[in-house]
């Protein structure tokens, strides 16, 4: 290799260690979302219920035009965080409203509802376990996944043609949403990883960067506590 060619390498080299750098001090200096705890919200049966929403654009904070989800809290006031503590081996019941469009799966993997207890989800009061996002107007707008469980809901998109539509979180029901609904267990106490499956970050590459990798948008953990 010539001398220019090897200049170029390693400035290039020089280049994205610096950007990683930069990226880590930014994600050091960006505020953490705070920890939402659910450990003493357990209803008469045990079981824990949470409602989640997902939004086109948060509409404020660091990143306003960012897609995002939220959690409303025990005491019933919406959260923008997606760090959740939850009692092991207890029952979650969850209750998400999708405000987003849309779009085809490059995966289809991500098609299927998995790891809830009995198999499926319900989409609009329906039983659904596939959800073809090839088909109609809606699409898939975003999953809700966590690997180590196995566990993965798709979230069906807002249909394209409409026009009430959510424009900044937290969204009231008053707009176009469709509503999943579905169960699952906790395991023993341990951290666990969450996020969107599908690539949405608009403007970054592949739509995998911005709100897919930054903790309180489109991924987050569960804290399952003993």
């Amino acid at each position: 290799m010539s001398f220019g060619g090897r200049v170029s390498v390693v400035l290039g080299l020089l280049v994205v260690v610096i950007g990683f750098a930069v990226w880590g001090v930014v994600g050091f200096l960006l505020p953490q979302p705070p920890t939402v705890d659910f450990t003493s919200a357990q209803t008469p049966t045990g079981a824990i219920d949470m409602t989640v929403q997902t939004v086109p654009a948060i509409g404020f904070g660091y990143q306003p035009v960012w897609v995002s989800y939220l959690v409303k809290n025990p005491q019933g006031q919406w959260i923008h965080s997606t760090v959740w503590k939850l009692p092991a081996h207890t029952r979650i019941n969850v209750t998400i409203d999708q405000y987003d469009s849309g779009s085809p799966l490059r995966n289809q993997q991500w098609w299927r509802v998995q790891g809830t207890l009995g198999g499926q989800a319900t989409y609009n009061g329906k039983p659904l376990s596939v959800y073809d996002s090839n088909t109609g107007n809606n699409g898939i707008g975003h999953t809700f996944t966590v690997p180590a469980l196995n566990l993965s809901v798709p979230l069906v998109g807002v249909d394209g043609n409409a026009t009430n539509t959510c424009g900044s979180a937290p969204c009231t029901t008053n707009f176009d949403h469709n509503t999943m609904k579905f169960s699952f267990m906790t395991p023993g106490a341990g951290t666990y990883s969450w996020q969107c499956f599908v690539p949405c970050g608009g403007g970054y590459l592949f739509g995998n960067g911005g709100p897919m990798t930054t903790l309180g948008y489109m991924g987050g953990f569960l804290d399952v506590v003993a």
